[in-house]
C-alpha cells in the first residue's frame, strides 16, 4: 500500500492510531523549554510556522493561535488536509482571530512551499521515517533552504537504539528496495534495500528507524543540537510491544 492511500484511509476512518485533536504533549514541552532557554523569544508573533506532515493541523493551529504567528501545513493525505482547514476555521472562531494559514497536499519528499529563509518554526513530528534515504536527503536540504538563521525545529521520530521492537521488525520484515514505475504503470527500475528499515507487517508501508548517531550525523552541519528526549524502552511480560521514539531540539545555524 501507497504511503497516501494508507493515511487517507486512516485520516477518514481511523484503524490503526489513535489520531487526536488536541496538540501533541512533545509540542508542549518544547514549546516551554525553547521559551526559557532561547536568547529572543523563539515564536514570534507573524513569525511563520511550518507543520511538516501535518495531519489534522492539531501542532501548527496550537501555536499560530497561541503565539499570533502564521502558519503553512502539508501533508500527503488530501483527507488530512481538509480537516486541518477545518481546524483552523474553528480555533480562528473560538479566539475572536481568523488564523493567518495556508495548507498543501504533498509529500514531505517534494519541494518545500515556501521561500528561502522564511521559516521561524518547523515542527516535524513523526513523518522523516515514511522518507527513502534520497527522499531523506532532499528533505534535509530544503528545510535548511527554508529556514531562517537561528529559527527552531522540532523533530520527532523512531529511534533505534535500545529497542528491540525495531529491531525484531527489521529482522523479521526488511526492506526489499522499491519498484518504480513509470507514468502508464510499467516497471522502469527498483532501489537497493534501505539499512536500518522495513515494511510494517501490518499497514504494508515502508519505515525507516533512525539511530542517534545517525540523527547527528544528519543534522549537526546544519543545527545545533541542544535536547534529546528519548521515550522509555516499552517492554511487557518481558518482550519489546512498542516502537521507541526521539525528540530532538535544535537550531538553525548561519551557514556561510
Amino acid at each position: 500500500m501507497s504511503h497516501k492511500s494508507f493515511w487517507n484511509k486512516e485520516y477518514a476512518n481511523p484503524e490503526h492510531l489513535t489520531l487526536s485533536t488536541e496538540h501533541a504533549s512533545d509540542l508542549e514541552t518544547f514549546e516551554k523549554w525553547a521559551i526559557r532557554n532561547s536568547e529572543w523569544y523563539p515564536f514570534p508573533k507573524d513569525g511563520l510556522v511550518l507543520d511538516v506532515g501535518c495531519g489534522n493541523g492539531r501542532n501548527s493551529v496550537h501555536l499560530c493561535a497561541v503565539h499570533d504567528m502564521k502558519g503553512v501545513g502539508f501533508d500527503i493525505s488530501g483527507v488530512a488536509v481538509e480537516q486541518a482547514k477545518k481546524a483552523a476555521e474553528a480555533k480562528g472562531k473560538e479566539i475572536g482571530r481568523k488564523l493567518d494559514m495556508t495548507w498543501y497536499t504533498q509529500s514531505a519528499s517534494e519541494t518545500l512551499p515556501v521561500p528561502d529563509e522564511s521559516v521561524d518554526v518547523v515542527i516535524d513530528l513523526m513523518t522523516s521515517h515514511f522518507l527513502r534515504q534520497a527522499e531523506r536527503e532532499k528533505y534535509i536540504a530544503e528545510l535548511v533552504r527554508v529556514m531562517k538563521p537561528y529559527g527552531w525545529f522540532l523533530f520527532k521520530t523512531f529511534i533505534l537504539d535500545g529497542d528491540f521492537h525495531a529491531k525484531r521488525l527489521i529482522q523479521e520484515n526488511p526492506d526489499t528496495g522499491e519498484i518504480i514505475y513509470d507514468a502508464e504503470g510499467k516497471k522502469i527500475g527498483s532501489t537497493k534495500a534501505e539499512e536500518n528499515s522495513y515494511i510494517h507487517p501490518k499497514i504494508g508501508v515502508y519505515e525507516h528507524v533512525w539511530t542517534e548517531a545517525e540523527i547527528h550525523e544528519t543534522f549537526s552541519p546544519y543545527f545545533k543540537i541542544y535536547k534529546t528526549i528519548k521515550s522509555y524502552k516499552h517492554i511487557r511480560d518481558g518482550k519489546p510491544y512498542k516502537r521507541r521514539t526521539v525528540s530532538v531540539y535544535m537550531e538553525k545555524k548561519r551557514l556561510e
